[in-house]
């Protein structure tokens, strides 16, 4: 699976700092501290016609991400909601439309790891594009066990959103040498963490199971639908889960704002056999797409 350019993206006008720019001329500056050491924190956001899904639970964890670093300068909820209606608004974008949005430390006087150098306040980024979910929900997706382990809190907490992404890249080379579309990430004691860029459930008789966010971010989807499945009365259940449950699960699936919500065929060339005929994820999918509109925010 490899992402396909959008024409219409060709034209459209980025955010940088505090005002929008053509994309030919949004550009940091080589001492912005996301150049310098991939110094800054993350969220994608996806456009519904409805708005923004779950946009305060993205903004809350870009807080808590940027503070967990100690950047000294945090824009307001305020500011950046209105940076990104302007910039929506600048690009008529009001549908099947992703976000990423990223805070730099900002630009530092000198070259140099020292967060004491970064004197001119943090840089945000909005960066809209035309992008529909990119994985097909319907043939959905295969996947390999990547030999690159995921981060644990006793090296870098994966609680915090950054964007020193080096660990998920080496996973999903592996995935491009197997021909899979992604790669499971294990933790440090090798049970499954998640997908080098979604989270990953399984369903067995009934029940939905998801690795605990230990070594896996703390998804805002996955947060979603663990909260979907508490109230629709499915099970579910967050623990350490081995390869071998999910090589003999009855579905398997990843969550994820670029992709919502997408079946897992194959892993490691085992296929996945729904042998007990549950239909929980097309249920799940299902109650995710008619709660959209309840969990957007206009702006």
């Amino acid at each position: 699976m490899l992402q396909k350019a959008d024409p219409r993206n060709q034209d459209i006008k980025v955010w940088i700092k505090d005002k929008l720019y053509a994309r030919e001329d949004a550009k940091i500056s080589v001492f912005d501290s996301v150049v310098q050491g991939g110094d800054a924190v993350w969220e994608g956001l996806r456009v519904y016609p409805s708005g923004i899904m779950l946009l305060d639970r993205h903004l809350n964890r870009l807080y808590e991400s940027a503070k967990a670093l100690a950047f000294a300068d945090i824009p307001s909820e305020d500011f950046i909601k209105d940076a990104i209606k302007q910039t929506l608004d600048a690009n008529s974008m009001d549908r099947d439309t992703h976000v990423r949005l990223t805070l730099t430390r900002g630009d530092k006087i000198t070259s140099g790891m020292d967060p004491r150098l970064n004197q001119s306040g943090s840089t945000l980024i909005i960066l809209p594009e035309w992008k529909p979910p990119v994985y097909d929900n319907e043939k959905g997706i295969t996947i390999i066990t990547s030999t690159i382990r995921r981060n644990n809190p006793a090296f870098l907490d994966s609680k915090i959103h950054h964007n020193n992404l080096l660990n998920n890249i080496q996973a999903k080379i592996q995935a491009n040498v197997a021909g899979a579309d992604a790669a499971l990430m294990l933790d440090k004691d090798a049970f499954a963490a998640e997908l080098n860029g979604t989270n990953i459930f399984m369903v067995k008789n009934g029940t939905v199971f998801t690795p605990y966010a230990t070594a896996c971010l703390h998804g805002i989807t996955r947060g979603f639908i663990i909260d979907l499945c508490n109230m629709t009365g499915i099970d579910i259940q967050e623990r350490n889960l081995s390869l071998t449950e999910f090589y003999n699960a009855d579905e398997v699936f990843c969550s994820g704002t670029m992709g919502e919500l997408t079946p897992i065929t194959m892993i490691d060339g085992r296929v996945i056999e729904n042998r007990n005929g549950t239909a929980v994820m097309k249920k799940l999918i299902g109650e995710f797409e008619a709660l959209i509109p309840k969990y957007c925010v206009s702006l």
